[in-house]
């Protein structure tokens, strides 16, 4: 049997700690899913086109070394719904400290309480990755700050060009 997980986020943009969380999920299992969370409330920075050609680019080295089959796709409507419609069987939930910890125990009842049948895995952050956060990435960026040591060099790329653009 193949085991499927449905690894779900804004991923906006990627970082090196879902990297870490995609290198330690791709050891579990045979297929990974990476989800991209669509939500029309908010305003991301990159569209999901870019966000999939940036997880696809950054990850597929990870997946191929472990032979594990990576799907990138996008999503807006539950992560339930969207494990599902993918067959998995488990989620992937990446934590870094103990108030990730708090809000993952709270999703991960809710998760199993709707899909049963989704199992919920969390993987630790590795050291060097454990305070990155996606949000403060951003915020670097846009300040001009060097983004390097927390993201891939193609994602340092893009945010250095999208906000000379701005």
């Amino acid at each position: 049997m193949i085991r499927t997980a449905l690894y779900a986020g804004s991923f906006d943009p990627v970082t090196n700690g879902h990297l870490d969380v995609v290198r330690q999920a791709c050891r579990l299992v045979q297929h990974l899913v990476i989800a991209i969370g669509v939500h029309p409330g908010k305003a991301p920075l990159f569209s999901p086109d870019e966000r999939a050609e940036l997880l696809q680019a950054t990850c597929s080295p990870l997946a191929d070394a472990e032979g594990t089959r990576l799907e990138i796709t996008s999503f807006d409507d539950l992560a339930v719904t969207a494990a599902r419609r993918h067959r998995a069987t488990l989620f992937i939930r990446g934590l870094r400290d103990g108030t990730d910890l708090d809000y993952e125990m709270q999703l991960a009842g809710m998760n199993g309480t709707m899909a049963p049948e989704v199992q919920t895995v969390f993987l630790p952050a590795s050291t060097g990755v454990r305070p990155i956060t996606a949000t403060l990435v951003r915020q670097i960026a846009a300040m001009g700050g060097d983004v390097a040591p927390f993201v891939p060099a193609a994602v340092a790329e893009r945010l250095a060009a999208r906000f000379r653009k701005a």
